[in-house]
């Protein structure tokens, strides 16, 4: 009888197992492995709204992209650590200020996205430059890092700008993905040329992020299958989830770089708590923003005069520091 009761408790975890195994592959190849294919986010119907909501005002539309079309777009190309050919588009100024900002797109996005921002910064005096992430538009990679190894990448952009082309005061703006990606990098030794950094709608870690979506979902508990998928994703990516946290490298970000996190409160995808955690964690002048009504990453498309108020009022406090 006890062989017997030994027995099926061992087909039954065996069993289970292979399901989490098998759930936990799905996962990743759902959401970290490289594809094309739109991925169903909690939250993510307010930022398809977003966009609809520009798209029907087809004036603003039309007028950003004849201004995008006209601007003369450099494709550049690096190698990153682990030999991957990176992509990114640089727009020099033809009035420059001195400046130089490296903008951050989102999950599935590219460096074609964010015309309004890029717009607002040219006409700001910066030059611009846009990378593609790992995993997206005409970088290689195949697995999306959601911030972790793209600091690094980052990185090499910065030292791209200040090597090739002399560029002497950068900021860093990043948004979603984007925003955790630049406050991942504050965690790490970068160039003195770095003056600022920018995070809107930026989320603490992956996991956090990863359990919240898998919460609204799928109305699953985290454990244990995001510890699975973690370990899926370290054995196939090379990072887990539980390293790859913005908060962590905020509360050690060296070189003490002014941060402006920007957040709205009505963020479904990343919950607005989540930019209050990461302001209390970080030193030095930082500046957060929580943004009435608006969802996510939907600050400067619903209170663009005040966004460019504050954008630009951080940029000039940040470079007194």
């Amino acid at each position: 009888m006890i062989k017997r009761i030994g027995l099926t408790l061992s087909w039954l975890l065996i069993i289970t197992v292979i399901v989490l195994v098998g759930a936990a592959n799905y996962i990743y190849n759902v959401a970290i492995n490289r594809n094309d294919e739109a991925i169903r986010l909690y939250g993510s119907d307010e930022a398809v709204k977003a966009v609809s909501a520009l798209e029907e005002e087809q004036k603003r539309l039309q007028e950003l992209r004849s201004w995008t079309e006209k601007q003369d777009f450099e494709e550049v190309e690096l190698q990153s650590d682990d030999g991957l050919t990176l992509s990114a588009r640089y727009l020099k100024n033809d009035a420059p200020n001195g400046k130089t900002v490296i903008l951050a797109h989102g999950y599935k996005g590219n460096n074609e996205q964010l015309p309004e921002v890029t717009r607002y910064y040219y006409q700001k005096g910066f030059n611009i430059l846009k990378p593609d992430a790992r995993g997206h538009g005409k970088s290689e990679g195949e697995y999306i890092g959601y911030g972790w190894h793209d600091r690094n990448d980052l990185r090499k952009w910065i030292d791209y700008l200040v090597e090739d082309e002399k560029e002497k005061f950068i900021f860093l703006h990043g948004f979603s993905m984007g925003a955790s990606t630049v406050l991942m990098a504050s965690g790490e030794e970068l160039p003195r040329e770095v003056r600022g950094i920018i995070a809107d709608s930026g989320y603490t870690s992956v996991k956090e992020e990863m359990v919240h979506q898998l919460k609204y979902l799928y109305d699953l508990p985290s454990f244990p299958l995001m510890d699975v998928t973690s370990l899926v994703t370290e054995l196939r990516a090379g990072f887990s989830f539980e390293e790859a946290s913005a908060l962590n490298q905020v509360k050690k970000k060296r070189n003490n770089l002014p941060l402006f996190i920007i957040h709205g409160d009505k963020d479904e995808l990343v919950p607005s708590e989540m930019a209050a955690r990461l302001y209390e964690n970080a030193s030095g002048m930082k500046e957060l923003w929580i943004i009435p009504d608006v969802g996510h990453t939907e600050g400067f498309l619903e209170e663009e005069e005040e966004y460019r108020l504050r954008l630009t009022g951080f940029i000039e406090e940040a470079m007194q520091q």
